[in-house]
């Protein structure tokens, strides 16, 4: 009887260890697929509500059907930035935009804002950009210790003749696991170890907080390698 007590026990506890593992397992092959299902739902949600209002009830599909048809928000938006984008690039569409940023230069609380929400828009849709398109290391918070940051743009000329040494460059230096915040702050350039990286693969590390390796274990590698700064060699004692 104790043999079989004992037996049943270990039954009982294999087959728990086994519900847990298929259920982690579950959940590690359903979590991503959730997770980006209801951020792809509540993007399209949101789109769709903020353009309802702007659009007559005759344009709407739900109109007609009996059913909701998400993303039609999203698709009016899209045609409308494209048919925005013809239009600027044509004469008549030049003297238009023109025209409003002349309005808008005007108005006192809203000209600064305007401008600079238009050159960072500028600035990160470049194509021909080259900001935060490069990712590097710079040894941050201490000497020895090595963070990832994403290469931004030289210094202006009024910022460049104030820093006390010459050749920096600004840097973005992003915290985990959220990368949109963070420090923003100038480095000589000398001292900055740029990486074989995307930034998409950056982003990744930073966010998973060093789990994830996109690429295996290269990228890793890298970080250890660009990081790794020789000893310096020790002089010879002269002869007595």
């Amino acid at each position: 009887m104790q043999v079989d007590a004992e037996h049943s026990g270990t039954f009982h506890r294999s087959l728990a260890a086994r519900v847990r593992s298929w259920f982690f397992a579950g959940l590690v092959v359903f979590g991503p697929v959730g997770v980006t299902l209801y951020l792809a739902w509540w993007f399209i949600d949101t789109i769709d509500n903020w353009v309802r209002p702007l659009v007559p009830a005759s344009f709407w599909p739900d109109t007609y059907l009996p059913v909701h048809v998400p993303g039609f928000g999203v698709v009016t938006v899209l045609v409308g930035l494209t048919l925005v984008g013809f239009l600027a690039a044509n004469i008549a569409g030049r003297s238009l935009v023109a025209f409003g940023e002349g309005m808008l230069d005007r108005t006192p609380v809203v000209r600064g804002l305007y401008k600079s929400v238009k050159q960072i828009f500028e600035t990160v849709f470049a194509q021909d950009g080259t900001q935060f398109r490069r990712v590097g290391l710079v040894e941050y918070p201490m000497k020895g210790c090595w963070s990832i940051v994403f290469i931004s743009s030289e210094p202006s000329p009024q910022i460049a003749s104030a820093l006390p040494l010459a050749g920096m460059t600004s840097v973005f230096l992003p915290c985990a696991p959220n990368p949109t915040t963070g420090f923003y702050f100038y480095v000589p350039a000398k001292n900055i170890v740029e990486l074989a990286m995307t930034p998409d693969e950056a982003f990744k590390i930073v966010m998973s907080a060093g789990l994830i390796q996109p690429g295996g274990a290269g990228p890793a590698a890298a970080l250890a390698q660009a990081a790794r700064v020789p000893e310096p060699a020790l002089e010879a004692a002269p002869p007595s």
